[in-house]
This record gives C-alpha cells, sequence and structure tokens, in this order.
C-alpha cells in the first residue's frame, strides 16, 4: 500500500522543514501513487516530456546530460527528498537524464496538479522556487569548484556534502555512509580524469581522512575532511522544504 503523506518516513527527518496538517492534506491529494524501480532504470530522460513529477522515499540515483560524442557528464547525485521532473513541468522537456544508481522508491505526482499548487498554496509554491533556487546556487559553487579547486579539495567538497546529507537522513551507520556510484561518476561530475580521481581516493585513505570501498564511504577524519574540502566543520546545516 501506499504510504499516506502524514505517515511520511522523510517527515521526521531533521534535514527538512515541519509540514503543516494543511500541508500535509495537500500533499496527500497531490500524491498519484508510488513507483518502485531497479537500479539501472532510467526515470526521465533528456529531450524528453514527462506526465509524472517525483519525490525520492528510497534509493540513490544520478543526473546526467549526454555529449554530442556518447559521453556523459554527472551533474549532482539523487538522494532521499529529492524532488525530480520540475524541468519537464516548467519547460516541457527535460535538460538532462535521470537514472536510479540502487532499487529507487518514489512518490509520484500528476504533473497537471502542478498549476494548482502555485494558484492555491502559496507556501507549497514558494518551496517549490526555493528548491530551484538552490539547485541554481549549487549549480554556480560546482562551476566555482571546478574552476577554482584541486582535485583533493574537489573529492573532500562531495565528500563533506554527501556525508551530511546522508547523516541528517539517517542513512549514516557509525562512520559509514552508502555511496553506491562508480569512480568514473564521481570524476565526471568533478571534471576529473579516472586516474586522477583515484589517486586523490588513495591520498585521502592513506591520510586516513576518509575512505571510500565497496560501495560505502568511510570518513575517519571530518574535520580534517573539511578544511580540506574549505568548509566550516561548525556550520549550520542547510534545511530544507520536503515535496
Amino acid at each position: 500500500m501506499p504510504i499516506k503523506c502524514q505517515h511520511c518516513p522523510l517527515r521526521k527527518k531533521s534535514l527538512f522543514d515541519e509540514m503543516t496538517s494543511d500541508e500535509v492534506r495537500f500533499m496527500q491529494t497531490f500524491k498519484s501513487g508510488e513507483l518502485r524501480v531497479e537500479a539501472g532504470t532510467t526515470l526521465m530522460m533528456e529531450g524528453s516530456n514527462s506526465p509524472q513529477l517525483f519525490t525520492v522515499l528510497e534509493g540513490m540515483g544520478l543526473r546526467y546530460k549526454t555529449l554530442e560524442d556518447g559521453d556523459r557528464q554527472v551533474i549532482n547525485f539523487i538522494l532521499p527528498g529529492d524532488f525530480l521532473g520540475l524541468q519537464a513541468g516548467v519547460m516541457q522537456e527535460m535538460q538532462h537524464t535521470v537514472e536510479a544508481s540502487t532499487d529507487m522508491l518514489l512518490c509520484v505526482f500528476d504533473r497537471k496538479s502542478l498549476w494548482n499548487l502555485f494558484e492555491h498554496h502559496a507556501e507549497r509554491a514558494f518551496d517549490l522556487t526555493w528548491l530551484a533556487a538552490v539547485e541554481e546556487h549549487l549549480l554556480g559553487e560546482s562551476l566555482a569548484i571546478l574552476g577554482q579547486m584541486s582535485g583533493i579539495e574537489r573529492v573532500a567538497r562531495a565528500f563533506v556534502r554527501l556525508n551530511d546529507r546522508c547523516d541528517a537522513l539517517d542513512l549514516k551507520k557509525g562512520a559509514f555512509i552508502p555511496l553506491p556510484f562508480r569512480q568514473q561518476d564521481l570524476a565526471d561530475a568533478l571534471g576529473l580524469s579516472l586516474v586522477h580521481t583515484n589517486k586523490t581516493l588513495k591520498k585521502l585513505r592513506d591520510q586516513s581522512v576518509a575512505n571510500w570501498a565497496n560501495g560505502k564511504l568511510e570518513v575517519i577524519n571530518y574535520d580534517r575532511l573539511c578544511d580540506i574540502a574549505q568548509l566550516d566543520p561548525t556550520r549550520d546545516p542547510i534545511i530544507r522544504p520536503l515535496l
């Protein structure tokens, strides 16, 4: 049976803003069902349209663009709580592909109801705008990282962000978080060669800072990892809305 919005397990996580009872009721009417997909499934295809929008309940995936020569550029990593398909809802077609890296469970929303959200639920519409603004901010940060940071700084920044997000989602077990991606995916996302990425990962492992193996990332020295990533380990977390 589909999970009722009032019992959504993500609502309890520290990563997300609290929702009012009215917002929960609206989200229940907005939700049209759930979808389970296997690892490797393409959820949305670049250049295509989609009648559906999704929120990730469980699992992880990738956003990427396909280049003319067939290579792909990873844009970012998808985790529980992410909202998928807004581009198709606004621009009529996806500008990137979304692929499941693990088995996933998704909340499904009818794209036609998106306009009802903007017309009758201003707070939820603002939340959607906030998410779009954060995506733009993260894209700008990514460009700055690619242009100004060394390889080890880029990898450290990615690991800190993923560690913090998984920790807030209660996905962290001890010092370990799930990281079910390939080294090539990380290299693509950070603008590094696979060889450079592999050497950088070895440096972090040899320095007892972080170790990524067998689909899990072990953060051994969080403060040192933040120092390499040029991030304050005591900074406040970003609390985000849940759709």
